[in-house]
């Protein structure tokens, strides 16, 4: 395990398991057809996966990053991605702290999957002393039910491109 600031344990687990998912890292086969580089579209993934969002992620992937992005899977069937922009730096109060994405397909909305699985990473987040913090467009309202939900209560403000900055205090 890696020690990040002020001595905090930084490792995360390469495969996070919630009750109805899990939450694979992605690996250099993942992303190479996530980018389109690959012409044998992966078994299991959802019809409308990719996203733009996720071949997004994918220009943030490093490989062996644990604070990378990852898949959400039900079953066999890939419906979206979750990740950190980047392993964790320490903040102007000294807390090492990284940022956080998630989406999911449009069918795969409104079953509570995005919530699961972010709570699931937050659960890896908390026993590393890490905290989090997500940007989202206000108009965003099942993101920040989302957010709201695992405890995103801290209002920063907003970034450069409008969106909304909160971050969930550890625990």
């Amino acid at each position: 395990m890696s020690t990040g600031p002020g001595g905090t344990a930084t490792a995360l687990p390469t495969l996070v398991a919630s009750e109805r998912l899990l939450l694979p890292l992605w690996g250099a086969p993942e992303v190479a057809a996530i980018r389109g580089e690959e012409t044998a579209r992966p078994a299991g993934w959802h019809p409308d996966f990719p996203r733009r969002d996720d071949v997004d992620a994918a220009s943030l992937w490093v490989e062996g990053d644990v604070w990378g992005p990852r898949s959400i899977v039900r079953g066999v069937t890939t419906l979206g991605s979750i990740g950190f922009f980047g392993p964790p730096q320490e903040a102007e109060d000294g807390i090492a702290e990284t940022e956080v994405g998630f989406g999911l397909v449009q069918e795969a909305c409104g079953w509570g999957f995005a919530t699961e699985a972010l709570r699931a990473l937050l659960a890896c987040t908390d026993a590393a002393g890490v905290r989090v913090r997500a940007s989202v467009a206000p108009e965003n309202a099942r993101s920040l039910r989302v957010l709201a939900k695992v405890g995103f209560t801290q209002l920063r403000g907003s970034d450069e491109d409008g969106h909304l900055v909160m971050a969930r205090p550890l625990p």
